[in-house]
């Protein structure tokens, strides 16, 4: 059976925030403040407005999504553990009615930190090629809002990360793309996130550079591909920095790592690979035939990626 994945559907708040105004709240040095900026490439993230709310954006983008279909089961990944939504009792009850979709199960996927949207890709894969009566169609969501705390999107020496939403749906047949592998791994030597200590952190980021490398090698060769196949990697937004290490590692051309988005949006926690997608798609780069990567990672620390390529 293959595996069809929608276009993506995206929604952002209106309202920008300069990550240096974010880094000066927080109390962070001017040094830190440049190198967020100049070496990472981080410039603006999007913050939800007064008139807008989390729940609005997800269930905007997936009804967009949907096209009018109902779907038989609606998956939400986040990367924050309790989100704005969950103080008012009912959400996945006023979800499934603003998606048309009264008494729709609604189950949320969390705990593997911003690896949890791609992980609801390959989940709504493999329910719908599992036995009995498995359903037609799943909405995978994905969104978070991190500026609900300066302490919950500063990554200290990584990223600022922002608000959003993005959805595709995950269905049978043919549609813009299919997918067609994915991996994931885990470093349990970082599983106390955001509490790790001096000498920890100084291994954290070799230790996720090559983790990433190995992710991609996985899903690629999971795909029956090898990397040289591969059009685009649509990257985690920690920051360029990064990348361009990964780029100097696996011999992939840096300018088609596509981190155009990342100086506007930062860091949107689960959903940045499918911001690249629906970019490298609306600006007419990613024609039929085109192969691209999904690459998400968490704190903990969490690798996930996943191979698509374009058809329609």
């Amino acid at each position: 059976m293959t595996t069809a994945i929608s276009p993506v559907a995206v929604r952002l708040p209106r309202t920008r925030e300069p990550v240096s105004a974010i880094l000066t709240r927080a109390g962070r040095s001017d040094a830190e403040q440049r190198m967020f900026q100049r070496i990472y490439g981080l410039r603006d993230t999007r913050v939800l407005a007064g008139d807008e709310t989390l729940e609005d954006l997800l269930a905007d983008a997936g009804t967009q999504a949907l096209g009018g279909h109902r779907p038989d089961l609606v998956l939400y990944g986040h990367t924050v553990l309790t989100q704005s939504m969950a103080y008012r009792p009912g959400f996945a009850r006023r979800l499934g009615d603003r998606l048309g979709a009264p008494g729709v199960p609604v189950l949320g996927i969390t705990q593997t930190a911003c690896t949890s949207v791609l992980h609801g890709i390959d989940l709504a894969s493999r329910w719908l090629r599992g036995p009995g009566t498995a359903g037609e169609r799943v909405l995978v969501l994905g969104g978070d809002q991190g500026s609900v705390s300066d302490a919950v999107r500063i990554i200290p020496s990584v990223t600022v990360a922002g608000d959003g939403a993005a959805a595709v749906v995950v269905h049978r047949g043919t549609d813009r793309y299919a997918y067609l592998g994915g991996a994931h791994a885990k470093d349990t030597r970082f599983h106390r996130n955001m509490a790790l200590e001096a000498g920890e952190r100084r291994l954290f980021g070799p230790a996720t550079e090559a983790g990433a490398v190995r992710v991609v090698g996985d899903a690629v060769a999971a795909a029956g591909l090898t990397l040289t196949d591969i059009d685009w990697i649509l990257p985690h937004h920690n920051n360029a920095m990064f990348w361009r290490g990964f780029a100097r590692t696996t011999g992939f051309p840096r300018e088609r790592i596509a981190l155009d988005l990342l100086p506007e949006y930062g860091h949107v926690f689960g959903i940045d690979g499918l911001l690249g997608l629906e970019h490298l798609d609306r600006t007419g780069r990613l024609p039929a035939g085109g192969r691209g990567v999904l690459v998400a990672l968490g704190q903990g620390a969490y690798f996930r990626a996943a191979v698509i390529e374009r058809k329609e």
